[in-house]
């Protein structure tokens, strides 16, 4: 009777909830880049709104005109419902449409966009009184939180871009191939991100529906 003989160097298979921090692992640097240029816009942002009150007039204005501060006040009173509003919001306005759906078209372009929300996300939460500030607290938590889903996105983005330009970084042939690994990460990234997503709408709604509500 043989004994079978263990085959050596046979590559493991990675488990799927450990490949998006793989792909994360595998572009670090271009992941840390992301986190700053993020976050420093939306402090950017922040320190506009401080300087200059009339911005944070003005988008205040604009959600009152599209009427987002009605719909806030009405769901604020329900957070389970809140909160899947709030998810359905980051996931299809922004994820989708600003994000996720340029890129697909236009290389990077899904960056440049989250850029300008970053900056103008920034200058609408900026505090311009003491209860203001108090309100603040909780809900830089939110921002913190989904700010890193919205980089696990963006990671996705400027791999499809990448691959997509330079299919040889990628180890494809051609472009189209590298498009499509460029889809794969993104998908993988896309994980994650959802969870945190998810977290981040069930904290904001609860935190102002508890929270805030009876501050405000």
């Amino acid at each position: 009777m043989t004994t079978p003989v263990p085959i050596k160097n046979q590559p493991q298979r990675v488990r799927l909830w450990r490949r998006p921090f793989r792909v994360v692992r595998e572009n670090l640097r271009a992941y840390l880049i992301l986190n700053a240029a993020a976050y420093g816009l939306a402090v950017v942002g922040l320190v506009l709104g401080l300087i200059f009150p009339d911005l944070v007039a003005q988008e205040a204005a604009g959600l009152e005109a599209d009427g987002t501060g009605e719909l806030v006040r009405t769901l604020v009173a329900t957070p389970a419902l809140f909160a899947l509003a709030i998810l359905g919001v980051n996931l299809f306005n922004l994820t989708a449409l600003t994000i996720v759906l340029p890129s697909l078209i236009v290389p990077f372009a899904g960056l440049a966009l989250f850029g300008y929300w970053a900056v103008t996300t920034g200058i609408t939460i900026a505090p311009q009184s003491e209860g203001e500030w108090i309100l603040f607290i909780p809900h830089s938590l939110t921002l913190v939180i989904e700010l890193q889903a919205y980089i696990l996105f963006l990671l996705g983005a400027f791999l499809i871009g990448k691959y997509w330009l330079l299919p040889r970084t990628a180890g494809a042939q051609t472009r189209r191939r590298g498009y499509l690994r460029g889809l794969q990460k993104l998908g993988l990234l896309a994980l994650p991100a959802l969870v945190l997503l998810i977290i981040g709408a069930l904290w904001e709604a609860y935190s102002l529906s508890f929270l805030l509500g009876g501050f405000a």
